[in-house]
């Protein structure tokens, strides 16, 4: 199972200055490490965009992805960053599996030095740089980010793993491109527009979610997906009784979702934030059975 987030390159539209945005954009990483979600892309909202757009957004997002003892090495000093000394611990749970050697943790390196007989350096947090042998078929550069599989601390264990990096990845794409992936599973757009997300509704919901995955896209402050998105319309009536959605999608609309959800049904604030939205959403979504 997949768990895809999708916001808008227009996410910090509304900070009054770039701390303000570096924090939020924080918030937004610990809702994706919470709900452990595998992949949260930036989509392009260029008309809601203000003073800081989808490439700052990117580059705090995949800043506060990388392991603390990676990021003085992985990114060293960028205007972006003047202020993700504020951002939020990730504190992100180790993720266990098993390999040959039996069970261990799994943790992001980057590979400092390549050597001629197969094997590597690689900075993982350690004390110094662990020397490794290259799996079989698996190639690795200079400076690339490997998962390694931790065994034993004393002494020190460990072994190259092909497999994905622990944690979420960080890309931009379009929205068309986020939706047609092959593990896109149930396409869900947030909206107060959409249908209330009630109980009955999320059993069978969450099923679906649980067996396929899921892609959840979320809107930007005073600017929700349905001002985004072509082909899109919302009925202006008061109220939606029964919790049915007001939204109305032509059949030609370039992006198309498999529903549109109001994931916080009678809101007591005119606007809910996307932050905000993102844990009351995947706090439902994910529920096991």
């Amino acid at each position: 199972m997949t768990v895809s987030l999708l916001v808008p390159s227009s996410l910090v539209r509304e900070a009054e200055d770039k701390r303000e945005a570096t924090r939020k954009i924080g918030y937004v990483a610990r809702a994706a490490t919470v709900f452990r979600a595998d992949r949260l892309t930036v989509f392009p909202d260029g008309e809601g965009e203000r003073r800081w757009g989808g490439g700052f957004v990117e580059t705090v997002l995949r800043y506060a992805a990388t392991p603390p003892y990676l990021r003085k090495e992985a990114w060293g000093r960028r205007d972006e960053l003047e202020y993700a000394g504020i951002l939020p611990p990730l504190l992100a749970s180790s993720q266990t599996g098993s390999g040959s050697d039996g069970p261990g943790s799994t943790r992001q390196g980057i590979v400092t030095e390549v050597g001629p007989d197969g094997r590597v350096r690689v900075n993982c947090g350690m004390q110094h740089p662990i020397s490794l042998g290259v799996p079989p078929g698996m190639e690795v550069t200079e400076g690339e980010r490997v998962t390694v599989r931790i065994s034993s601390r004393e002494p020190v264990r460990a072994k190259l793993v092909d497999e994905p990096l622990p944690g979420f990845s960080v890309d931009r794409a379009d929205l068309s491109e986020a939706l047609g992936r092959e593990d896109a599973g149930v396409r869900i757009a947030t909206s107060r527009f959409g249908e209330n997300l009630t109980t009955s509704r999320l059993g069978s919901l969450a099923g679906r979610v649980r067996a396929d995955g899921t892609t959840v896209a979320f809107g930007a402050p005073e600017r929700g997906l349905p001002a985004m998105l072509d082909g899109i319309t919302v009925d202006d009536a008061d109220g939606d009784e029964g919790g049915s959605s007001r939204i109305t999608v032509e059949s030609d609309a370039p992006n198309r979702f498999d529903l549109w959800l109001n994931t916080v049904p009678n809101q007591g604030s005119e606007v809910v934030r996307t932050e905000e939205a993102m844990f009351a959403s995947l706090a439902s979504l994910t529920l096991p059975e």
